[in-house]
């Protein structure tokens, strides 16, 4: 997909600070549970969330723009879903 990061089942996934287990929630819960903790990790640390909502997908990525946050890049899961990577900028 053009303009996002993503590797493919079994790449390298970065550590998190953080995860937020959302699998087998539909959007937009996936993103309420990362804006609710997103700031109990320090600046710059990675909150990792876990989702199977086709939704989450692209819901994730355009939340971080629209907050100001850096999407780092989603990763497929061995199980189905994404790890969604997310950075904390402020």
């Amino acid at each position: 997909m053009a303009g996002t990061q993503q590797q493919a089942a079994g790449g390298p996934q970065p550590s998190a600070a953080l995860t937020i287990d959302a699998l087998g929630r539909k959007c937009p819960i996936p993103i309420i549970m990362l804006a609710e903790q997103i700031n109990q990790v320090p600046l710059n640390a990675t909150v990792a969330v876990l989702a199977d909502d086709p939704a989450a997908f692209t819901d994730v990525p355009a939340w971080c723009r629209l907050k100001s946050h850096h999407h780092v890049g989603t990763y497929e899961l061995p199980q189905g879903g994404w790890a969604i990577h997310v950075r904390r900028n402020y």
